[in-house]
């Protein structure tokens, strides 16, 4: 009977690990989600994440490691903070964000320039 049981927690524990250690997939841009807003702030979050938020949202944006990837936070924030800008981000669930507060951003363009992107 212990046995099946620890079998069982392995199972679930293996699964469980799946889900929140697989990668975010990249999309294409037709197959992107999109929200529209005016940047509130941005700030660095994690580990060398950007965060974006968005007047009138709950959700906080981020683009993984963007300051690796030459992005720079005070020039984000000088250009972006109080602009209109298109986010494009791709569909998935993960056990850490359950209510999908945290969304992880594919593309930020503003009317007349793409400022980040890793779509497809």
């Amino acid at each position: 009977m212990v046995k099946k049981v620890l079998i069982a927690f392995g199972v679930i524990f293996v699964g469980a690990l799946v889900l929140v250690l697989r990668p975010v997939p990249i999309v294409s841009e037709d197959e992107a989600l999109v929200k529209k807003g005016v940047v509130s702030s941005i700030y660095e979050g994690g580990v060398k994440d950007v965060v974006i938020h968005l007047e009138n949202s709950n959700r906080r944006f981020y683009i993984n490691r963007g300051l690796e990837k030459g992005l720079k936070l005070k020039s984000l924030q000088e250009k972006l903070v109080g602009e209109k800008v298109t986010l494009k981000y791709p569909e998935y669930w993960t056990p850490l964000d359950w209510n999908n507060k945290t969304r992880h951003v594919s593309k930020v363009e503003t009317e007349d320039e793409v400022i980040f992107n890793e779509l497809k």
